[in-house]
């Protein structure tokens, strides 16, 4: 039992949040590769809400603020592109309240132990500092690539996933596979290793588009 919830239900809870991260990339690539351009499917920001949302029940029953900070920013980005898709505005008043509250509530619930966290943050004898430091620096990389693509897609008045979002994704990612080296967890590295072969292979759909429109133009311009 964790917190008077039977452990195979709040393991499940977490296990099927990875398992929705995992399927909006496996969809996105996917699509990509039968386009042969970048594709920022509806499917994919629905899956990435639904992944968030049942993190943040999987951190309450955890007791583990760091993955409700975790999923903070990125969640309200993913309702934004559901804005940006036309979906937030079909929901229903009740589940778009739902939605917009549960991360509030969640925080709320957690933040009367911030300071035991915190305290149990910088000071665990079982990891050193330094590598604490250089895992949160690829979780925050990791976060920041979404808040990348917010500010890239608001500025279009449209939902992309752009070049510098996969670059930023690599980046992060590569961060967290070191640290689960490191840490010998095979969770984090795996969990990581997929994702990372995607975010290279959008980079590539996404050099031959670019490189494809420039060919097109050129060719465009000389006749």
């Amino acid at each position: 039992m964790l917190n008077g919830v039977p452990t195979w239900i709040v393991f499940s809870s977490g296990f099927i949040a990875q398992l929705l991260f995992s399927l909006r990339t496996l969809l996105q690539w996917f699509k990509s590769e039968k386009s042969r351009r970048i594709e920022s499917p509806s499917a994919y920001w629905i899956l990435s809400v639904a992944g968030a949302y049942i993190m943040f029940i999987y951190g309450v029953m955890r007791d583990d603020f760091s993955i409700i900070l975790g999923q903070l920013v990125s969640y309200y980005v993913y309702l934004w592109n559901l804005g940006a898709k036309g979906i937030w505005s079909r929901l229903q008043t009740f589940i778009k309240a739902v939605l917009l509250l549960t991360p509030v509530l969640a925080v709320g619930l957690l933040f009367r132990n911030a300071a035991e966290y915190i305290q149990n943050f910088f000071h665990n004898d079982s990891i050193p500092l330094w590598l604490v430091v250089f895992g949160s620096a690829g979780q925050i990389i990791f976060t920041l690539r979404f808040v990348y693509q917010y500010f890239y897609s608001a500025k279009r008045h449209c939902s992309s996933l752009p070049m510098g979002f996969w670059g930023i994704s690599l980046l992060g990612s590569g961060v967290i596979i070191a640290y689960g080296i490191f840490r010998l967890d095979p969770v984090l590295i795996l969990g990581q290793s997929f994702g990372f072969v995607a975010y290279v292979r959008n980079m590539m759909i996404g050099f031959k588009e670019k490189n494809y429109i420039a060919t097109d133009e050129q060719q465009t311009a000389n006749q």
